[in-house]
């Protein structure tokens, strides 16, 4: 599939996805949303790619954040309509996919590229990174899941501040608090992101799109983890990853996982 405004690298089961609107720093826009959404929804089903890497394009920005110039004159009515479909097609996609994925946040992560960034399984950032959720400054809050995922990464307190100041954070701040993982050198942040993805793609596949089911079941509404934990954990025992990794460890030899 073309797309316009991202491009795809898939090298040995990681697949490396670079929103590309180099000009509008890689702000977020209704096509963009899409083509995300449908490139995710293509690696999600290719049995290759075991662990994905999101990225911006160029050294300024991760994605800077929605395209105003789209919704400024919405209605309420559009306005809710904004945030469910955006919601539904990308962010909360994203937190729910099976297939691992990285953010690279590789300069600005503002408004929904914070949220896209917060949406992802988890964040590294390049030491020039800056992130934060400028929304009230426009008169509106943050839509895409922002005031929901930045208290659960850094506790409600400085979630409140960050929200209503509209301030940005630092690269380090960031990791200080739990939004990011970790901070490299932005040179390094794609090798860096490549060294943890082939960590967790040694792995099994079937477990860990369990694992990154029932840790996001801890923090839904009418949900009970522990259960959706021991329900997962039983599943693991039907699946052929679980046969070969018992195997192998009981062989002494590395386990070849398939996926399952």
């Amino acid at each position: 599939m073309n797309y316009e405004n991202i491009f795809i690298e898939h090298e040995k089961g990681i697949a490396t996805l670079t929103i590309n609107r180099p000009a509008k720093l890689n702000a977020l826009n209704k096509a963009t949303i899409q083509e995300l959404h449908d490139a995710f929804s293509a690696m999600e089903r290719n049995a290759e790619v075991k662990v994905i890497i999101l990225t911006g394009s160029g050294e300024k920005a991760f994605v800077a954040g929605a395209d105003i110039s789209e919704f400024a004159n919405f209605s309420v009515e559009e306005g809710a309509q904004l945030a469910q479909k955006g919601q539904e097609l990308l962010f909360d996609f994203v937190e729910n996919l099976k297939t691992p994925v990285i953010a690279a946040v590789n300069g600005f992560a503002l408004g929904g590229g914070l949220e896209l960034a917060m949406s992802c399984h988890f964040r590294v950032a390049s030491d020039n990174a800056k992130m934060g959720l400028p929304e009230v400054s426009l008169g509106v809050i943050p839509g895409y899941g922002g005031t929901q995922r930045l208290p659960q990464l850094i506790g409600k307190g400085r979630a409140m501040e960050l929200i209503m100041t509209a301030g940005m954070v630092s690269a380090e701040d960031a990791y200080r608090t739990g939004l990011v993982n970790h901070v490299v050198p932005q040179a390094e942040l794609l090798a860096f992101c490549n060294g943890i993805a082939s960590k967790i793609m040694r792995n099994s596949p079937a477990a860990i799109s369990q694992a990154i089911k029932v840790v996001n079941d801890n923090f839904k509404d009418g949900v009970n983890g522990f259960n959706s934990e021991i329900d997962a954990f039983g599943y693991c025992f039907g699946t052929a990853d679980f046969k070969e990794g018992t195997t192998a460890f009981l062989e002494k030899r590395k386990a070849e996982f398939k996926g399952n």
